[in-house]
């Protein structure tokens, strides 16, 4: 009965989803949202912690004040004559970055995303991106106002992620600096959005996959990781360098495209500026690949077993794979 009422809700959200980007007004699209909404709040209110209904209300809380933003956007938007729609479409994209978390109104997403279960986190940072951002683009009238939050959300992300210890949180960080790069993407080509959401999500799910099969939370329980296979080791560090966009691995080619993409586009201090924090946003997963390697744990409680299913040995496997078949992707951008 559990897993009838999670598959009910999980294809209430890919509806909801799908309905606003394919929608025709706004109207519709605010629907489409509140649908995916209402679908995601009883996951959360179902997960196995003493402070699910706390985590819940928070994130409806949150969500409802956008949702309010945006609809009271829609209604001006109406009324108003034509000269003033891009004034009043900065509270459309206001209350669409509220929903996505992004800097400066990412605080709830950072302690939500502490405490959730590492599913969740999977669906919160990638499908439930979809839709914001999409609507984003389609209202994106204010290219200077957008351009200030994505260096914004940069510049948060990458400086308060540098003294976190949890990974859950390390994780939204880095979920947020990820959006910057893909807003920069969304403003001027959607094909390279649509190329770096699909890169994105496959790394994190890899990555997230990992530390949910083997219970890891903090920094100081990669210690344990020591007595694993080589196997197992070299998965890891592909899926956290590949997530953290180090070449020559996966998660790069998607920002060398942006990177390119802002350069052609004379968008050089927006390039210089995402380039520059996330390399201090790549420190987080050195620093996690340190505790890794270097530290040692000699009695270990984890099991050294490794059964990845099907999904994630493919998905690795396309990972390792990037080298050879990235000069084929570059001839479709």
């Amino acid at each position: 009965m559990t897993n009838l009422y999670k598959i009910l809700f999980l294809k209430f959200m890919i509806i909801g989803t799908m309905i606003s980007i394919s929608s025709i007004s706004w109207i519709l699209a605010w629907m489409g949202m509140e649908v995916n909404l209402l679908a995601f709040l009883p996951l959360l209110k179902k997960m196995k912690k003493k402070n699910n209904t706390e985590m819940s209300l928070k994130y409806f809380i949150t969500q409802a004040m956008a949702s309010s933003i945006l609809l009271f956007s829609i209604i001006i938007t109406l009324n108003l004559e034509k000269s003033l729609l891009d004034y009043t479409s900065i509270f459309t994209d206001m209350a669409l970055m509220l929903k996505l978390g992004i800097a400066p109104m990412h605080f709830w997403l950072v302690e939500i995303m502490s405490k959730m279960e590492w599913n969740l986190i999977i669906i919160l940072s990638t499908w439930q991106k979809i839709a914001p951002m999409l609507l984003i683009f389609y209202s994106s009238n204010n290219l200077l106002f957008i351009s200030l939050m994505i260096i914004i959300s940069s510049i948060f992300s990458s400086i308060q992620g540098l003294n976190q210890i949890c990974l859950r949180k390390i994780l939204a960080y880095s979920s947020i600096n990820h959006m910057s790069w893909m807003m920069s993407a969304l403003l001027i080509s959607p094909s390279i959005w649509w190329c770096y959401f699909t890169f994105y999500s496959l790394a994190n799910i890899n990555f997230i996959t990992l530390l949910q099969k083997y219970k890891i939370f903090y920094l100081n329980q990669l210690s344990n990781l020591l007595s694993f296979n080589k196997t197992f080791k070299f998965l890891f560090m592909m899926n956290l360098f590949s997530l953290g966009g180090l070449p020559p691995f996966m998660g790069f080619f998607p920002k060398w495209l942006v990177i390119n993409l802002l350069v052609q586009t004379k968008l050089i201090f927006m390039a210089t500026m995402t380039i520059l924090f996330s390399l201090i946003s790549l420190f987080f997963y050195i620093r996690v690949c340190f505790s890794t390697l270097m530290l040692f744990c000699s009695n270990s409680s984890i099991s050294t077993k490794m059964n990845l299913s099907f999904l994630s040995m493919t998905t690795n496997f396309l990972s390792m794979l990037t080298l050879l078949w990235m000069p084929l992707l570059l001839k479709f951008f």
